[in-house]
């Protein structure tokens, strides 16, 4: 397929780009730097520079070319959020950034959409025990500062899964980690003793990016369209749990505890590590695309992160 991958030089692309190519997928990058068409032209990627929030400029730099489908991986995160508000440009881009990229698909004549959405849309906060099926309510409103991702995540689904024009597919990817920018962050404050663990912590579900790859790659062929996939490990992680990983992957002593009030004044970031209780079930996943996780654990995949 002639693919075009919004997001192109992002963490997940990272991943994603060798597995397209080694695939014999053609890829056009789009990109909003000089510096980041470079890489990407070594990588054996025709890049396009352009910001996927201007409509005009999106539209006028893919004239007159034509894709099978459009991969959408833009997302403006480049560190952990700690406010609600430092969440707000990558909430614009599932909302306007998706609005703008299905014109554009539209005028490449793309048969398939793929968008990148996020295991938090089922909510920041307590499911309990049970894993959650992609049948379980998203993006629901009435949790205060939260609405404005809900409104975003829900956005960006609505306008893939129910298109008309295309087969509209996304993939609710977990937490990621493996050789990128966060966890390596993560090894280099382990080391320096500086990765403190809440008590109590979060459950979250993690997904390593290279088996977050392997399934964009899967669901370009066999993704059902109007379906939303959940991309996670077999197993959810307690952070307590995956910190300690962190530290021991980085040769550190384990991480000391503090209580986890301390992050009430960034409710954003105490109700990711403190509050959250989330466990996903990819069997969909599993079954439809024919995919499974490389690395099932955080255990099997944290020690990637040192390559």
């Amino acid at each position: 397929m002639r693919i075009v991958l919004a997001g192109a030089t992002g963490t997940i692309s990272s991943a994603l780009v060798p597995k397209l190519l080694a695939a014999g997928h053609e890829i056009v990058g789009i990109t909003r730097t000089d510096t980041g068409a470079q890489r990407l032209r070594a990588a054996g990627v025709t890049p396009v520079v352009a910001d996927v929030m201007s409509a005009e400029a999106l539209l006028t730099s893919l004239e007159g070319q034509s894709a099978d489908a459009v991969i959408h991986q833009a997302t403006a995160i480049t560190r952990t959020p700690a406010r609600h508000r430092d969440l707000h440009p990558t909430d614009a881009l599932r909302d306007v950034g998706t609005r703008n990229l299905v014109r554009a698909a539209k005028q490449l004549g793309a048969r398939r959409f793929i968008t990148q959405s996020f295991f938090l849309g089922y909510g920041w906060r307590d499911h309990g025990t049970q894993p959650l099926t992609e049948e379980h309510p998203y993006a629901e409103l009435g949790h205060g500062a939260f609405d404005h991702h809900m409104r975003s995540l829900r956005s960006n689904e609505d306008q893939v899964l129910g298109a008309t024009d295309f087969e509209g597919i996304a993939l609710r990817y977990g937490l990621f980690y493996g050789p990128e920018p966060f966890t390596r962050k993560m090894l280099t404050l382990a080391r320096k003793r500086l990765l403190p663990v809440p008590r109590p912590a979060a459950t979250l579900h993690p997904i390593h990016i290279a088996d977050a790859a392997s399934a964009t790659v899967a669901a370009l062929d066999r993704g059902r369209a109007g379906e939303a996939y959940n991309i996670v490990d077999d197993q959810p992680a307690d952070m307590g749990d995956f910190l300690d990983a962190v530290a021991a992957t980085a040769g550190a002593p384990t991480p000391r505890r503090v209580p986890g009030w301390l992050l009430r004044p960034t409710p954003y970031l105490h109700a990711l590590l403190v509050g959250t209780r989330i466990r996903l079930d990819n069997g969909k996943a599993k079954r439809e695309l024919d995919w499974a996780p490389q690395y099932p654990t955080f255990r099997d995949g944290l020690p990637t992160a040192l390559a």
